[in-house]
């Protein structure tokens, strides 16, 4: 006590562990998003452990608010809602996930040969991509659910088409800024290939801002597959899926448990990878990272061109 008092105590591990971090994670909206984030994980992990009942067992009290037995109540067939918000964290978020790293793998792939090779690749991979762009999102995704057939599997395909482009366009637009840098010419002089300078020259200094944009459209993912779910699009009864919730909560609108809780699911997880996606931004960024006081963003004058952050 007589150290805490007069200031002379050690620090206590966890404050140790945040004072070896860049200074980027340790705001409150990236230690809280941090939170979150690992949160919902365990929950996709272990939910079986931590679900109270069976997310598709009918036997309990009908229509039952928060209480003792049931926190978060129950549903119109007396489902518990607790146990169902658990287990659909292991749909929406692997989904969620899955669906942004199809779209990276795809749209950056062709928006880097798009930027890198130009002429006909440049033109056939942007116009298609202006075509998905020239239809707005939801109404693009529920388009392509509907011809397909209401399920989850066409959902994710759904929001698939409507997601890639984004990543083709930025991932164009940092590989046409680079393409014609000194130490991409230099390679290519040097006897390089065009693959093996987009592999091993340019990729690597574009990998910054197109995870930054992943990170944050995992919330987006979610908020898409859930809003098609609500319309009908997406998972089908009796599977556990909280854009599916939130539609049976519309049914019975005077028992606002049911469709709040999976409503604050979906809120938690577009916040934290948010919150994920932003503090990601400024520890990649060099100007933001300087500005913040970064120790990893000290000048590169002394730093190979192919290894400085652009």
């Amino acid at each position: 006590m007589n150290d805490i008092a007069t200031g002379t105590g050690t620090k206590r591990p966890v404050f140790r562990l945040l004072g070896r971090l860049p200074q980027a994670w340790r705001g409150p909206l990236a230690v809280t998003g941090a939170i979150l984030t690992l949160g919902w994980l365990v929950v996709v992990l272990a939910a079986p452990l931590l679900a109270p009942h069976d997310p598709l067992a009918q036997d309990l009290p009908r229509l039952a608010p928060p209480g003792a037995g049931h926190w978060f109540g129950t549903d119109e067939l007396g489902r518990d809602v607790l146990s169902r918000v658990l287990y659909g964290a292991r749909v929406s978020i692997p989904l969620s996930l899955l669906l942004v790293a199809m779209s990276l793998l795809i749209g950056g792939t062709l928006g880097a040969c798009a930027g890198f090779f130009g002429r006909w690749v440049d033109e056939v991979v942007m116009r298609v991509a202006d075509l998905v762009f020239a239809f707005p999102t939801v109404i693009l995704a529920m388009v392509v659910a509907a011809a397909l057939g209401a399920s989850l599997q066409n959902a994710v395909l759904a929001v698939l088409v409507v997601a890639w482009p984004a990543y083709a366009r930025v991932t164009r637009g940092l590989v046409l800024g680079l393409r014609n840098r000194e130490f991409v010419l230099s390679g290519r002089l040097l006897g390089f290939s065009a693959w093996r300078s987009l592999r091993v020259d340019v990729l690597p200094n574009v990998l910054g801002p197109i995870l930054v944009l992943a990170t944050l459209d995992i919330g987006t993912a979610t908020l898409l597959l859930s809003g098609l779910s609500f319309l009908g699009l997406g998972a089908k009864p009796p599977t556990a899926e909280w854009g599916a919730m939130v539609a049976g909560g519309t049914q019975e609108f005077d028992k606002w448990w049911v469709g709040v809780f999976p409503g604050l699911a979906i809120l938690t997880v577009v916040l934290a990878f948010n919150f994920l996606g932003d503090a990601l931004r400024d520890a990649l960024d060099p100007r933001t990272a300087r500005s913040i006081g970064v120790g990893a963003a000290a000048p590169q004058a002394g730093r190979p061109e192919s290894e400085r952050v652009v």
